[in-house]
């Protein structure tokens, strides 16, 4: 029995017209702003004030840096910004896994190593167990 695979399943439904939900909440979270701002300032200042808001919506609702939505690059950048930046190395103590003293280089007209069957089998086992 055949079935359809869904396609397009990370594209958002439209839920008006172009808009999806997502993007119709902050068009009217920033609608609803605005209001409140006009009704409280009024006048010029409430223009100063209205149009960084309006701008702000329309980028977290349309604009998408990178292919991700502009809210999780707000906060990615927040914390890159509060996180310290500073990475210190810190060499272990102890032995070490490389060997100790002049380290020989391979020569380029080195003949390749043959390996036998019994170490091809040897090795396959080591590699099996793990």
């Amino acid at each position: 029995m055949m079935y359809n695979v869904p396609q397009f399943i990370d594209v958002e439904d439209k839920i008006a017209g172009p808009l999806t939900w997502r993007q119709l909440g902050w068009i009217i979270g920033a609608f609803m702003v605005s209001f409140i701002i006009w009704s409280s300032v009024g006048g010029a200042l409430a223009f100063v004030l209205i149009v960084p808001v309006i701008l702000l919506a329309v980028a977290l609702a349309f604009y998408q840096p990178n292919g991700q939505p502009m809210i999780g690059f707000l906060v990615n950048g927040f914390f890159f910004l509060i996180h310290p930046k500073v990475v210190v190395w810190d060499r272990p103590t102890g032995t070490s896994t490389f060997a100790k003293g002049p380290q020989r280089k391979p020569s380029l007209h080195e003949a390749p190593k043959v390996l036998s069957g019994e170490e091809i089998s040897r090795i396959a086992g080591m590699v099996d167990r793990r």
